[in-house]
């Protein structure tokens, strides 16, 4: 009788947590998020990410700097040898020193590129062990994801998936769900919830073609690829709404087919996932608190 009561109360008390925390996960802030004209990177919230502008930035600042060295000396080339200037041309077929100069300097360029961008390449594909392990299968047109240490799934569907206009019914339940109209084509019915500031491992696959899987605040893409079970992993250090895309053209439907991640603090994640093993039939005793509480 006393356990009955005990398992009667800590049902109630799991249920009622699980809502709550489902209301909370609607006052997120949006962080990343699409702009309208935008040409930068989104928000980076990632060390991945963070790595990734900064390589940007150190070969945007080459480029640049061989462009100009380029342009200089076609404006020189212009100026100084143009038929009016130089009527009588040289008639020299080559310049070794000019040719070796040429051929090494790209090759030092090239390496100096290459020892900057491999680590950060490698440390995208090094994957550590997971605080919280997600599988995420993209199907047409939704993606499937699956809490593999809690037992439980659910699927994820744009809000107003296969419409490509907005009208009134879809802008209800945008509001219904925390979104505004302005995140129509992007926010999804249900979210990957995940703790701030741990290790998040995403497993990756396809379930018939293939998808793929990205965060640009994140720095993270993988394809999903039927019959391959691919990961990601990243740490997210922002609390907040996330928004991402199907990266791989995979039909009819391909742009209808929007990533949604939300990450909360770990006491919301605890309540929302608790809420989860309820309302998706997961292992409870996966929770701590849980197994303890049904051994006593």
């Amino acid at each position: 009788m006393r356990f009955s009561t005990i398992a009667a109360a800590l049902l109630a008390a799991v249920t009622a947590t699980g809502a709550q925390a489902q209301d909370a996960l609607k006052d997120l802030p949006l962080v990343g998020i699409p702009t309208p004209d935008g040409v930068n990177f989104q928000e980076a919230t990632t060390e991945l990410m963070r790595d990734i502008v900064w390589l940007d930035n150190f070969l945007l600042i080459i480029i640049t700097v061989i462009t100009l060295f380029v342009m200089v000396l076609l404006g020189i080339v212009i100026l100084k040898y143009n038929e009016k200037s130089n009527p009588e041309p040289a008639r020299f077929t080559h310049n070794s020193p000019l040719e070796v100069a040429w051929t090494l300097i790209p090759v030092v360029i090239l390496v100096m590129i290459g020892a900057f961008s491999l680590p950060v390449l490698f440390k995208q594909q090094r994957i550590p062990e997971g605080d919280v392990v997600i599988k995420a299968t993209g199907y047409q047109w939704y993606w499937g994801y699956e809490y593999v240490d809690h037992d439980f799934a659910f699927d994820s569907f744009m809000i107003g998936a296969g419409e490509n206009r907005l009208t009134p019914d879809i802008e209800a339940e945008l509001v219904e769900a925390g979104y505004s109209k302005d995140e129509f084509l992007l926010a999804t019915d249900t979210a990957v919830v995940v703790p701030v500031d741990k290790t998040i491992v995403i497993q990756v696959t396809g379930a018939d073609v293939i998808h793929s899987w990205t965060i640009p605040s994140f720095g993270v893409k993988q394809d999903a690829v039927p019959g391959r079970l691919a990961a990601l992993w990243f740490k997210p250090e922002k609390i907040g709404t996330y928004f991402g895309q199907c990266s791989e053209l995979c039909g009819q439907a391909h742009a209808y087919m929007p990533i949604t991640v939300k990450v909360v603090s770990q006491e919301a994640y605890d309540a929302w996932l608790q809420g989860a093993i309820d309302e998706y039939a997961g292992d409870p005793t996966s929770i701590p608190g849980v197994k303890v509480a049904a051994a006593e």
